[in-house]
């Protein structure tokens, strides 16, 4: 078991490698001056020689890779130097000295992620940091959503199976999978938080916290939570009915089953004592990897209900070319996703040896 947990932390590193270079030269190849978008339309050549300089534009693309691997890895090197780049300096690195050699320290520090072009030098880590926790609970939400319903649906589907309303289930479930999540959203938007706005009192756009009115600061508006988590939730949802009824389906012609039927035990007992729990591996697989996507997906849906999470921060950079927050961005997404996987995958292994041993 420990030589296979192992060799999944060595595809996560190398993947997570992978990700760092793709996400470096594809923004670092994008046409456009980093230095121009930062001072905007009244720099002067002495500005941007300083910018360029302070931010190490001025250096070829290998020695910038470089630097920004050194940036990103844990344990790193700087040099002693206050003009150098890669100067420890304790505003911008968090990190603690492991030892030195000759004119570079060694130092052991958290990931930095450099700092935005247009939010007046704040670190991407903090904006990160400031997002990121509502873009997390707008996909448990979303999931905890999609597991209630789905299940739900799918167990509904197997009673009435071949049925009108089964077959209603899987159009609807088919119909979920294919809808884009932005469009899920705007008829949303439209119809509960405007048209029904009178009944629902559900609003088109909000986050998680608002701003009091009356100056006494910020509160939480659950409700705002409701229409994101929805639409997010409906194509996972549509995903875990259909599994949930055909793993069922599945698991009630099994011999166990039907000798529980012998002994004279209802379909609701049969239910919850044996093929339930049976039946959710397939479901609790697929939920692990949507969780791990949903985090990229919920851009366009944050975006269009003002949800102030990653996904909008994302979109806003896009706009205004703030690439240090996309690249941070992209790279904590893909660093989530590479965890959860990994972590689901040894959960499997241990669950079951024979997958440790392959």
């Amino acid at each position: 078991m420990a030589s296979y947990i192992l060799q999944k932390l060595g595809y996560a590193l190398l993947t997570l490698f992978g990700v760092v270079t793709v996400i470096f030269l594809l923004f670092t190849i994008l046409p456009g001056d980093p230095a121009r978008m930062m001072l905007g339309q009244n720099e002067t050549a002495e500005q941007l020689a300083v910018v360029k300089k302070k931010y190490g534009f001025d250096q070829p693309v290998s020695v910038q890779y470089v630097r920004y691997l050194n940036d990103l890895l844990p344990i790193s090197f700087h040099s002693k130097n206050q003009d150098d780049y890669t100067f420890l300096s304790e505003g911008k690195y968090n990190a603690a000295k492991l030892f030195s050699v000759g004119n570079t320290n060694v130092v052991l520090k958290m990931p930095y992620l450099r700092e935005s072009f247009q939010k007046n030098g704040k670190e991407v880590s903090e904006v990160i940091a400031e997002t990121l926790p509502n873009t997390f609970i707008l996909a448990v939400s979303a999931i905890i959503i999609a597991m209630i319903i789905g299940v739900f649906l799918g167990i509904i589907s197997v009673l009435f199976k071949d049925g009108f309303v089964d077959k209603m289930i899987q159009l609807v479930s088919t119909f979920g999978m294919s809808i884009p999540s932005f469009f899920s959203a705007i008829i949303f938007a439209w119809i509960f938080g405007f048209l029904l706005h009178e009944y629902t009192n559900l609003n088109m756009t909000g986050s998680l916290y608002e701003v009091d009115d009356f100056g006494n600061g910020k509160y939480i508006q659950w409700k705002n939570l409701i229409l994101p988590a929805i639409v997010l939730g409906i194509r996972p949802l549509a995903v875990v009915s259909q599994l949930m009824r055909n793993s069922l389906l599945e698991v009630l012609n099994q011999d166990y089953i039907r000798t529980a039927k012998a002994k004279g035990l209802s379909f609701y007992q049969i239910i919850k004592r044996h093929a339930l729990k049976n039946s959710l591996n397939p479901v609790v697989t697929a939920i692990s990897g949507w969780f791990a996507s949903m985090l990229a997906g919920a851009v366009f849906v944050e975006y269009i209900f003002g949800w102030n999470g990653l996904g909008k921060e994302i979109v806003n950079a896009l706009n205004t070319l703030d690439l240090p927050i996309i690249m941070g961005a992209v790279l904590v997404i893909a660093t989530l996703f590479i965890i959860i996987n990994i972590f689901v995958d040894i959960i499997y292994g241990w669950l079951d040896p024979k997958i440790s041993r392959q």
